[in-house]
């Protein structure tokens, strides 16, 4: 368990080396770049804003082009390749790529034009359909929709909503307009409407019009010049004419499917350099040299000097970091204790005076994990899965690699958690041999069964949640111990052993308390009169200590008090460990209800292609759910009662000037 000591670096070089010293220094991923410098009338930061919101631009429009190719050429991918990870290519691969970037770009754009094509011909098409749908009413119309009539007559083409034959049309008119003489045809009718030609003369055409109105007559809101069946073969046509053009479009489009890599290539081609012009506007430059801070592990400053001196010729500066420094945190595990870094990351990084608590961490998460679960069954399907990937797919991504690890650990747990408490699969072995054998063969536990003996598992889960808040208690020890501060161990960690510690050797002593937990064992009237002493003299230094930062007696009297009440802080804490119990029942119950519902067929033909479809079935959404609760619940012990007990966080995560791609990863040879 370790936080990498940092470093500050200072790097200065010739302004004409910049681009290879970034770009080499992006490869290794291993300097924060930071603006810890001010500008003075030598050195000064450049705007690259302009050239910065290209490049996000370009960025933009590439992915978008790679979302359009996907759309209409969707590329083939296995099942599992969400764990294949990027592909690895040399760095010399990646350095031509700068020569056809722009070729690569202009294919970008023109599948977005294509796009946008195909999204302006469907969107006329919308409209052309619209404008024939409004059309079919008047197909039996022989003339143009804006006839206005003759000389000596008016027409009327319009549409009342209502449905009228030719007679009752004019009968209304004539009651209406009863001296006005009207041709009237109806062009096509239904419930809602019917669509007219009407004709008078002249003379009477206000006095009709004014009737017509009375009725709701409307005329068309877009009559044709042309009769509505020949304006219905030009729409025809021009939507032809826009089909036609989606699928050519569509065509190229797909075309370029074999330039997809080189898209790819572009998105990440791009995001590296839009992160270096950001490097570049946070730097120091003067006409001829440029200064670079930051932050670097220990460890690599060393070799990345040595690299960056022997090969640009740049003086590079290391100095320990002040004490008021924003430094960085940076943390180192083992294989075993690594993949749960995620988890403590989750709460917050280890603060300044804070140790990495991922080793001790990692030892309870994958106990308390598996006992929650404990099932052997449940336990080997994630060893093997996680085992099968991890040794199949060597690429894939360092955050998969390490969840996939936790998750193999946590398998190894459940099985011998499983093992221990007698559960496979619930009961499986006992029900199969049972009904489809007329044997019964039994996995008995290796050690007992918590649903017979329930009190059992729940004072079991008890104790290593004790021992689980102990060695929080230890990890403050230990973080005092190294500040020096020998006194605040007393106050704050040794009486609270000797008080809790105390109390539970004292109650292990009574009868009442051994009765309760069905305890096979009782310690001496004398130990726990010892341990009442040991809890007193705990509770007397927290009430006297607690409150020692208040120069005030009776407010330090006060806050010792209300640090003693804490004590039931430990009470609950300690009892929140009975969901190892209550998790772990959870899992065998539901398994167990599973074996048996899926064993009412019996043992025919039927009943075994029952039980089958019911155990994959119901086991599968056991393992999910329960797979899901014990790790919510491991997360929330670690965080509330351990963490509670010494660590507060508050770093920020190394964030290093590298290359963070989404589809390639760069391969420099060695």
């Amino acid at each position: 368990m370790a936080v990498l000591q940092m470093q500050r670096i200072s790097i200065y070089a010739l302004r004409k080396d910049r681009k290879p010293i970034l770009e080499w220094i992006q490869r290794r991923g291993a300097v924060e770049i930071n603006d810890a410098l001010e500008e003075d009338n030598v050195f000064q930061r450049m705007d690259v804003s302009t050239q910065k919101a290209q490049i996000e631009k370009n960025i933009a429009a590439s992915k978008q082009a790679l979302e359009i190719l996907n759309r209409y050429a969707p590329e083939k991918k296995s099942l599992f390749a969400v764990l294949e990870g990027r592909t690895e290519i040399p760095v010399e691969q990646a350095n031509a790529f700068g020569g056809k970037s722009d070729d690569v770009l202009r294919v970008a754009h023109r599948l977005n034009e294509r796009s946008k094509d195909i999204a302006d011909c469907r969107g006329l098409i919308q409209k052309l359909q619209t404008q024939m749908e409004a059309l079919k009413p008047w197909m039996n119309l022989d003339i143009s929709m804006r006839t206005k009539g003759t000389k000596s007559t008016t027409a009327f083409v319009g549409s009342f909503p209502a449905g009228y034959t030719a007679g009752d049309l004019e009968e209304q008119i004539a009651l209406l307009a009863p001296k006005v003489p009207v041709y009237a045809e109806v062009i096509s009718t239904s419930q809602e409407q019917t669509c007219t030609f009407l004709l008078c003369g002249r003379a009477d055409a206000q006095v009709l019009e004014e009737a017509l109105r009375t009725l709701g007559f409307a005329r068309p809101s877009s009559p044709t010049k042309t009769p509505p069946a020949e304006r219905m073969r030009v729409l025809q046509e021009r939507m032809e004419e826009q089909e036609q053009i989606i699928q050519e479009a569509e065509q190229e489009i797909t075309g370029y499917a074999s330039q997809r890599d080189d898209l790819k290539f572009l998105v990440d081609y791009l995001t590296m350099r839009s992160e270096k012009y950001d490097v570049i506007g946070r730097l120091m430059q003067s006409r001829r040299t440029f200064v670079l801070t930051g932050y670097i592990p220990q460890q690599d400053a060393g070799k990345l000097t040595q690299e960056l001196e022997g090969q640009f010729g740049a003086v590079v500066e290391l100095e320990a970091p002040a004490q008021e420094d924003d430094v960085p945190v940076l943390l180192k595990n083992n294989k075993f204790s690594e993949p749960v870094e995620g988890v403590l990351e989750s709460f917050s990084l280890p603060g300044k005076t804070e140790v990495d608590p991922t080793s001790i961490m990692a030892i309870f998460y994958y106990i308390l994990f598996g006992m929650m679960l404990s099932d052997a069954a449940y336990g080997l399907i994630m060893v093997i899965g996680c085992g099968l990937a991890l040794l199949k797919f060597k690429n894939m991504e360092p955050s998969m690699n390490k969840s996939l690890r936790m998750f193999f650990f946590c398998g190894i747990s459940t099985t011998f958690w499983g093992f221990l408490f007698g559960s496979f699969f619930g009961d499986a072995v006992a029900v199969i041999s049972r009904t489809f054998f007329e044997h019964e063969v039994v996995l008995g536990p290796l050690w007992f069964e918590p649903i017979k003996e329930p009190m059992r598992m729940l004072i079991f889960a008890l104790l290593v949640g004790v021992i689980h808040l102990f060695a929080g208690l230890a990890m403050k020890f230990y973080q005092l111990w190294r500040l020096k501060c020998y006194k605040d161990i007393l106050y704050d960690v040794i009486f609270w052993y000797m008080l809790v510690g105390g109390a539970i050797v004292f109650m292990l002593s009574s009868q009442t308390f051994v009765d309760i937990a069905q305890l096979s064992f009782i310690l001496p009237a004398q130990a726990g009169t010892a341990a009442a002493v040991v809890a007193g003299i705990g509770a007397i230094g927290i009430v006297l200590t607690s409150g020692r930062e208040s120069r005030n007696p009776a407010k330090r009297l006060l806050k010792g008090l209300y640090g003693l009440y804490n004590v039931t802080g430990y009470l609950s804490d300690i009892l929140s460990y009975s969901r190892l119990l209550a998790l772990g029942l959870a899992t065998g119950v539901i398994a167990t209800v599973i074996n048996q519902m899926g064993s009412m067929g019996g043992g025919g033909i039927g009943g075994a292609i029952m039980f089958i479809l019911v155990f994959i079935v119901g086991h599968t959404i056991n393992l999910g759910i329960n797979l899901l609760g014990a790790y919510v619940h491991t997360n929330r012990l670690q965080f509330v009662e351990f963490f509670g007990k010494f660590y507060e966080g508050g770093g920020r995560k190394f964030a290093p000037f590298g290359i963070h791609t989404k589809y390639y990863k760069i391969r420099e040879e060695k």
